[in-house]
């Protein structure tokens, strides 16, 4: 569990029977020193295989749950979700086993140290020890492109780390931007171009936005991956590059195959290791740590001195809570207006809704509406039925185990879906 602003890290080994946390809880409870934390203030409790729970002790200042009070009367808990108890606020991390840092991926450059991030710094370490391409999957503005030159970085090639972003590359002219070409080639080639593979010989060629490539340069660039070779726009012959390709996309691919936008040969060949990068609601104990992060940076591009943030108790909750569709991009526009505050008065809930969407926390169990005009309201659809075992795991693993999200997607209770996670067998990975 990961607290804040107390910038505290409790890894809390939850017993049959529960742990107490607060400021000076009885037996062998967890210490959480704050002023607005009671003495006993909240039980987290393992319900069953993978299951939690947590209530107030009957705490002074109240237990917050993803936004909504919670009383002695316990509620389920997700990996991920929110507690704000007092004035402190921690993210609800579960698993099985210890994490194993990577000393050798740097903490500066893959920032964080909630349990996603730590499995994303093991991915990048293994797939840096192979010289096969490497897909790098993960939402925009989610951090890829600092994955992909940690990967250049650990995998001690002695070229450059070129960025050719796919997306912006001319549709009529991709094929000379990626393989290069001969002067007079076409018109408007008044100089030859030895194009992205060969600029990054002995290095690493990084492709965002990978998925945007059209399909008739796909081929050539199956060739050049597989066999090392490039042919400029306007020759015959063959140029051998050491290229390491690393592919950047916001997309599922494999979508795009079966559906015949994207070539099946080039997939494969591309994924043969895949790193995936979280979105940031899925590591929402490292999203304060990178807003003061940003603030830092902020504060240095307008040259005024470094200043510590402070934000309340309630704000942090909403920050946590929201959905980020930007992901890192939507935090560092929250910077641009926390960095003003810094140093000079805290940021406060209204600030953040301001900038941030924060949407309403709905009760999962929320009764129906009645009443004499729930008549002439539209039928509601039927919710999907229930996931038979291979439905279930391939959707646990798509979302990276968001419980809560897999929950959205068959429109049922969390609990539900512990349930059934537990009639299948299915258990949560732990990270080696």
């Amino acid at each position: 569990m990961v607290v804040s602003p107390v910038q505290l890290t409790q890894e809390i080994p939850v017993e049959n029977r529960g742990v107490l946390c607060g400021r000076k809880p009885s037996g062998d409870g967890v210490r959480i020193e704050h002023r607005t934390v009671s003495r006993e203030h909240l039980r987290i409790q393992r319900e069953g295989a993978g299951l939690f729970s947590v209530a107030d002790a009957g705490s002074r200042n109240g237990t917050w749950h993803n936004g909504e009070p919670v009383g002695a009367l316990p509620r389920v808990l997700s990996h991920g979700d929110v507690i704000r108890f007092g004035d402190v606020v921690a993210v609800f991390e579960c698993g099985s086993g210890e994490l194993r840092e990577t000393p050798s991926v740097r903490a500066q450059a893959v920032v964080g140290r909630s349990s996603a991030v730590i499995g994303l710094r093991q991915a990048i370490e293994r797939a840096s020890r192979d010289t096969a391409p490497v897909l790098v999957q993960g939402e925009s503005g989610s951090g890829k492109e600092a994955v992909a030159a940690e990967l250049h970085r650990l995998s001690g090639r002695g070229g450059p780390l070129v960025i050719a972003n796919c997306a912006a590359l001319s549709a009529s002219l991709v094929d000379s931007q990626l393989f290069g070409h001969e002067r007079g080639a076409f018109t408007g080639a008044v100089a030859a171009h030895e194009g992205f593979f060969r600029a990054a010989h002995g290095g690493t060629l990084f492709l965002d936005e990978f998925g945007e490539l059209p399909l008739e340069v796909q081929p050539k660039l199956l060739r050049a991956v597989e066999c090392g070779e490039v042919v400029p726009v306007g020759q015959a012959k063959a140029h051998v590059v050491d290229t390491r390709v690393i592919a950047a996309t916001h997309r599922e691919l494999a979508h795009d195959v079966a559906d015949g936008r994207f070539r099946r040969d080039l997939f494969a060949r591309i994924s043969l290791l895949r790193v995936r990068v979280p979105p940031l609601r899925e590591r929402r104990a490292d999203v304060l740590g990178w807003l003061r992060l940003f603030v830092q940076r902020w504060r240095e591009r307008q040259g005024l001195p470094a200043a510590e943030l402070e934000i309340t108790a309630r704000a942090a909750e909403q920050i946590l809570l929201a959905t980020w569709p930007e992901n890192l991009r939507g935090l560092d526009r929250l910077a641009h207006r926390a960095g003003v505050l810094a140093g000079q008065e805290p940021l406060r809930p209204d600030i953040v809704r301001e900038v941030v969407d924060v949407a309403p926390i709905v009760p999962q169990t929320a009764a129906p509406a009645t009443g004499p005009d729930t008549a002439s309201r539209p039928a509601k659809t039927a919710r999907p039925p229930k996931p038979t075992p291979e439905e279930l795991r391939n959707a646990l693993e798509s979302s990276g185990w968001n419980v809560r999200g897999v929950a959205r997607q068959y429109e049922r209770d969390r609990r539900q879906v512990y349930r059934w996670m537990e009639a299948y067998g299915i258990e949560r990975p732990t990270e080696p």
